[in-house]
This record gives C-alpha cells, sequence and structure tokens, in this order.
C-alpha cells in the first residue's frame, strides 16, 4: 500500500495558501481555538525553551559520572563533539525542512510530508509515547531529590511520588499560560543553571588534579573498549531538546529564519558546553583516575567536587538548581507534548477537543489535560506496583527514571533517522537540484549515523537500564516504541480507507484548513 499523499492534495493546499492566507484569516477560521498564537517567541525565548529540555545540570551530574565510571570511556568530551558534528549534519536539511512546513507537529508533519501520510501518522504516535516517557521519567527523579531534601534540611521524611505529583500540577498549570511566560521562567532556570556548571568549569581548570591540563580526553585511542556503543546512546540523549524548536515554528517571529538559527544555535551551543565540562570533570579528577572515581561516587561526583574547590553553600545551591533544571525539562517536554497532541487533534488523529486552545493565554489546553493525566497515572503506578528490595528504597524512582527515559530517547533517536529519510524524499520529490545537493547528502550521512545508534541502544538496552542480559525488559522496553510505531502506521492505513479526507490532513496543519476554507468558497460560488 502505497503511503504517498497524492499531488493534488498538497497543490490544492498550496494553492489555497496563496489564494486566502494570511495568517490572521488562518487563525480566526472556524473560531481563533483552531490555530497557536504567532509571535509569541523570538530567537532568545525559542532557544532557551528547547535548551531547558536538556537540563544541563541533570547531564553533568547523572549522565557524565555514569559514561566514565559504568561504561569506562575516557574520551567522553570528544565523544560530545563527535555528537555534535552528527546532530548538526542532522540540522542542515531538518532546518531546511522547517523553512517549508510549519507545524506544531514537527516529526510526524516532517515524515507525512516526505514519506507519506501513513508514515506521518505512525510517527505521530512514536513521537506522543517517546516524549511523554521521557518527561515522566524526569518525575521520578525529581521526586527523589526534593525528597532528600527534605530529609536533610527540614527532617522530614515524604515518600518521592508526593513531590512527583506537585510537580506535575505545577507543570500542568504553567502549560495553560501563555508560551511567552513559559520561556521567561525556562530562562531564567536554564541560564542561572548553566552559570553555576560553567563556575565549576571554570573552578577545576584552575586547580586542576595531579595530572594537570590534560587533553587525553580529547585522544581517539580513549573512545575503544565494549562500552562505547551504550555511550554513544547515553550522550546523545544529553542533545535532546534542539530538535524541538519547529514545534514552536507557528507560535515564532518569523519562523522561517528564527527556527532554523535557533537549531543551530542550541546544537552548537550544548556540544561545546557538553565537551568542555565533561572534560573539566576528566581534569578536576585526572584522566588515568576518572573512570575509578566516577564508578565509586556516581552522580556524587561533582558534588564532593565543588565541595572541595567551592565550599559548601555552592555546592548546596548547586542541589536546588539540580532540582530546578530538571522542573525546567519536566516543562518543557510537558508544552512539546501538549503542542503534538494539538496539532494531532487538529488533523484529526486525535480527537477534535484535543486540537483546541485556551481561548485566554493561546496555549494547547486539551493536549497540557493529556499530559498532565498519563503523567499522574504513571507515577502513581510505579509508586504502588514497583518493587522495592530490602536496603534499596530507590528502586521504584531509578527504575521510572531510567526506564522511561531510555525509553523516550530510542523513540526520538528513530524519529531523527526517519525524519532525515522523509528530508531527502521530500526535495526529491520537487525536483531538487545541485543547491540542494548538499543538504541531501548530510541528511543521509546523518541519518546512517542515527541508524546506528538506534542499532546500539537496542542491542545494548540491559545496559542502559540496569538489567541483567537475560532480562525480559532488555526487549519489552524497546519493544514499546516498535508497538506504538506499529499501532500508528496501522490507524493511518485505516484512515485512508476509512475517513480519507482526515488521511490527505495528515502533515498539513494550518494549510488544511486554508484547503476547507477554499472549498467552501468553491462551492458557494457554484
Amino acid at each position: 500500500m502505497s503511503t504517498g499523499r497524492s499531488s493534488t492534495s498538497e497543490t490544492s493546499a498550496r494553492s489555497a495558501s496563496a489564494a486566502g492566507g494570511k495568517a490572521g484569516e488562518i487563525r480566526t477560521y472556524k473560531g481563533q481555538e483552531r490555530a497557536l498564537r504567532a509571535g509569541r517567541l523570538g530567537t532568545t525565548g525559542l532557544l532557551l525553551s528547547v535548551l531547558a529540555a536538556s537540563a544541563p545540570l541533570m547531564v553533568v551530574a547523572g549522565v557524565m559520572p555514569t559514561t566514565y565510571g559504568v561504561m569506562g570511556i575516557v574520551g567522553q568530551p570528544l565523544l560530545f563533539v563527535i555528537l555534535g558534528v552528527v546532530l548538526m549534519l542532522f540540522s542542515v536539511g531538518y532546518a531546511e525542512m522547517s523553512r517549508h512546513v510549519h507545524n506544531a507537529g514537527a516529526f510526524y508533519a516532517y515524515i507525512a510530508r516526505g514519506l507519506g501520510p501513513t508514515a506521518g501518522a505512525g510517527a505521530s504516535v512514536v513521537a506522543l509515547v517517546a516524549y511523554s516517557a521521557m518527561q515522566v521519567g524526569i518525575y521520578g527523579i525529581l521526586g527523589f531529590e526534593v525528597s532528600g531534601i527534605l530529609a536533610t534540611y527540614f527532617d522530614a521524611t515524604v515518600a518521592w511520588w508526593i513531590p512527583s505529583l506537585v510537580a506535575v500540577a505545577l507543570v500542568g498549570a504553567l502549560g495553560w499560560l501563555k508560551i511567552d511566560l513559559n520561556a521567561k521562567v525556562l530562562g531564567v532556570l536554564i541560564v542561572v543553571e548553566c552559570a553555576l556548571v560553567v563556575i565549576f568549569d571554570v573552578a577545576a581548570i584552575a586547580e586542576p588534579g595531579k595530572e594537570g591540563l590534560s587533553l587525553q580526553a580529547f585522544n581517539p585511542d580513549t573512545l575503544t573498549g565494549a562500552g562505547l556503543g551504550t555511550a554513544l546512546c547515553f550522550c546523545i540523549a544529553a542533545f535532546l531538546g534542539f530538535e524541538q524548536a519547529p514545534v514552536y515554528a507557528e507560535e515564532t517571529t518569523r519562523p522561517q529564519i528564527v527556527v532554523r538559527r535557533v537549531m543551530f544555535l542550541a546544537v552548537g551551543y550544548a556540544a561545546l558546553f557538553l565537551a568542555f565540562s565533561a572534560w573539566a570533570l576528566s581534569v578536576a579528577v585526572g584522566p588515568a583516575e576518572i573512570v575509578k572515581v566516577a564508578g565509586e561516587q556516581g552522580p556524587g561526583l561533582l558534588f564532593g567536587l565543588t565541595e572541595s574547590r567551592l565550599g559548601s553553600t555552592f555546592t548546596e545551591v548547586l542541589h536546588i538548581l539540580f532540582v530546578t533544571g530538571m522542573f525546567a525539562a519536566l516543562l518543557s517536554f510537558h508544552n512539546v507534548v501538549a503542542r503534538y497532541a494539538f496539532a494531532m487533534g487538529r488533523e484529526g488523529l486525535l480527537p477534535a477537543a484535543f486540537g483546541r486552545t485556551n481561548k485566554t493565554s493561546g496555549a494547547p489546553a486539551g493536549g497540557s489535560l493529556l499530559q498532565s493525566a498519563v503523567s499522574v497515572a504513571v507515577v502513581l503506578a510505579f509508586a504502588l506496583t514497583d518493587d522495592k528490595p530490602a536496603g534499596d528504597p530507590t528502586a521504584p524512582v531509578l527504575h521510572l527514571f531510567t526506564w522511561m527515559g531510555n525509553v523516550g530517547a530510542l523513540g526520538v533517536i528513530l524519529l531523527m533517522a526517519t525524519a532525515s529519510l522523509a528530508v531527502i524524499a521530500f526535495f526529491v520529490r520537487r525536483g531538487a537540484g545541485r543547491a540542494q545537493a548538499g543538504r541531501l547528502v548530510a541528511s543521509g550521512l546523518s541519518g546512517l549515523a542515527l541508524l546506528a545508534i538506534a542499532f546500539y541502544t537496542v542491542k545494548d538496552f540491559d545496559v542502559l537500564v540496569g538489567t541483567g542480559p537475560g532480562s525480559a525488559l532488555s526487549w519489552i522496553l524497546p519493544a514499546i516504541i516498535g508497538v506504538a510505531a506499529v499501532v500508528g502506521l496501522l490507524y493511518g492505513a485505516v484512515l485512508r480507507s476509512v475517513k480519507p479526507e482526515v488521511h490527505a490532513r495528515i502533515g498539513l496543519g494550518n494549510e488544511a484548513f486554508q484547503l476547507e476554507k477554499a472549498a467552501e468558497s468553491e462551492r458557494a460560488q457554484v
């Protein structure tokens, strides 16, 4: 069965766009609730919104010590540089696509426009599941950290899931507000968080370990070992967030310019920030000792190093910012999931109620409520059913964070790989010439690299989630993404047979409403 959209549909949509469509007319067509409000975000607001999803302090305190200590990869700084190059190549085609398609459904809209509506339907379900999983996973570690802070400073014993549910309520409330207000909240949190990490980096370089300012971590020989594949999977998750920029295209001023600019800025900044911070950790301990020390101290590595160099007050503030950084990531993912649900509701992939916005703030209200409900259900499920081995009360938290986080990361990696193929198909079908050749090559190379990373992610999933090689979870958890893709594809195939008009709208976004308006005008003239 072909998944391609008929050329007539896209031609009609483009004609309707040319004939009817200023943005104001689109937004007011059949009520303002059918579209997100334009002009809310500029370059700075959008950049801070997408960077918040990567939770830089959580990466430095959690991902980096794990990559050093568990996977034994001394060349982690070089790994971040290599991944930055791969994602820059991906962004070349992805950013160009963002100039042609403005849709809050970003990944699935691009895939629909390149590979057809049925493929787009499959991608929409994967995106909804993947980003929801990543967000819900963070609730677990946030609840654990808050309960620890309450015990340390207030001598209060609070179950981890209570602060997790409080965070769900706060994030849900902010999700109903204007996106520019959300961007300001995210901006303050992410700027302070990054500033404290940079202060540590400078302190570590100013007071290095016994090996001095060694550049050994950038030696390609340090990337050898059995843990490399797992480290690739683990470290690429630290970049995730930049690919969310097109989700906000409809709410951005000059989206053709701003979205593209933000993607490159986000990838470039993340690569430099992460590589520099990983190098600072290796310098502070020493490349020869970093694997051993990180393996012994785990997430406590960063805080131990700041304690000795910057004092207890700085370390305590860092602990607080560790929590606020996770909250910023939660809000960022919540906004993305809400907009994916909005786009799916607007195009008929979800009930129409999800394709409506809050009349006051313009936020996607239905999608926000959906994500909050899913978060409450999953947090409670882990709180009530997860095993609690004797002496290990953190098991529910660690399972929620590691299981859901890695399931979500696998889904996004596969979406990026598929989007790379969709970009090539989109421009080839439109007669791409020499002007697009470089972008198509970049998309092809990044797509192959991302598929390789996805392969290693599935292959080493038992390591990523901390289960034994014979555990059923090592295939059940990644199968969640496979099931989501199959369900979405079958749903798209059914829509093509039963509701061809809905199938034809997948990925068109506001252009679909222009098409409806043009058709109504033609009928009125007849």
